[in-house]
């Protein structure tokens, strides 16, 4: 009974966050899936998941596998990109980044862009490689934060367990959910310290962003969501949503600052900036999963 008391009361104050989310216009938020070789088959699951929960947050989720969208013109109509179980090397961002823009990562999204230092420094780091798919325990470090205020502290999860090149709190990131990794089959070699406790998932305001002298969003990565089983989980859905609802309340672009210099066009009235047009990203029907993608911009299977 306490525990069912406890639970009601976490949600009580998960929908309160949500209340107090209000801004000038609805956040667009565009995702991207784009991948090459590996293709998890879990990415159509995850992006109706994001999809039904859009009108709770108040955001438009809209999804593209079109490299050519990343272009400064259309990037600064999104108050934050979602990389979604995408792999890859080249996509241009760092602009997008300095001037306010909002990044949420996740799963093999650490392992895109694997050259591009003002990516890495935005994630937080780079994927090394991952334990065998199994049931382990992932502990809460900070309870506080809107993408674990909901979880339990011990929460029991199968998925893979990520090891990492960096330690995500050297690049001034802040870990929220850690592997208990006495609970992990692990035979894999460990050739870089990505500090302890275990990082699995983390936030950070970038502050003067990935070089100095700029503005910078905020940034939120979770190396959760292999299965399309996590994705129907509803703990799942509001440790992602709740990230996602942290990193626009930075109030670095137009959904939530007139002044900003990226976002939704509609919170400053306009119709377009510098004379671009808006966005014509839709939601595509992405290739089966282990099919290739044709995308330059992919490209390391993981």
């Amino acid at each position: 009974m306490e525990l069912a008391y406890l639970f009601v009361l976490q949600l009580c104050s998960f929908a309160l966050f949500y209340a107090r989310t209000t801004h000038a216009a609805t956040a667009r938020i565009l995702v991207y899936t784009a991948t090459q070789q590996f293709r998890h088959d879990s990415i159509p699951t995850a992006l109706e998941a994001l999809k039904a929960k859009q009108a709770s947050i108040d955001v438009e989720f809209e999804n593209t596998e079109d490299p050519s969208q990343f272009t400064d013109s259309n990037l600064a109509n999104y108050d934050a990109l979602i990389f979604l179980s995408t792999t890859g090397e080249d996509v241009a961002l760092q602009r997008y980044f300095n001037l306010g823009g909002n990044f949420v990562g996740i799963h093999s999204a650490s392992d895109t862009l694997r050259n591009s230092t003002a990516y890495i420094n935005q994630l937080g780091s780079r994927f090394d490689y991952h334990a065998d798919l199994q049931n382990f325990t992932v502990n809460v470090i900070d309870g506080n934060h809107p993408s674990t205020s909901i979880l339990p502290t011990n929460w029991v999860i199968p998925d893979e367990v990520y090891n990492f090149e960096i330690d995500p709190r050297s690049l001034g990131a802040t870990v929220v959910l850690a592997a208990d990794e006495s609970t992990v089959v692990d035979n894999g070699v460990r050739r870089f310290d990505q500090g302890t406790p275990h990082p699995l998932a983390w936030f950070a305001e970038r502050g003067a962003g990935v070089q100095a002298g700029n503005v910078a969003g905020r940034s939120f990565y979770t190396s959760l969501g292999h299965l399309n089983e996590t994705w129907r989980d509803e703990l799942f859905i509001s440790h992602v949503i709740g990230g996602i609802s942290w990193v626009l309340q930075g109030n670095t672009t137009r959904a939530y600052n007139s002044s900003a210099q990226v976002g939704s066009l509609q919170a400053s009235g306009s119709s377009s900036l510098a004379g671009s047009p808006p966005s014509t990203a839709t939601t595509t029907s992405p290739p089966p999963s282990g099919s290739q993608n044709t995308s330059s911009y992919v490209s390391l299977p993981r």
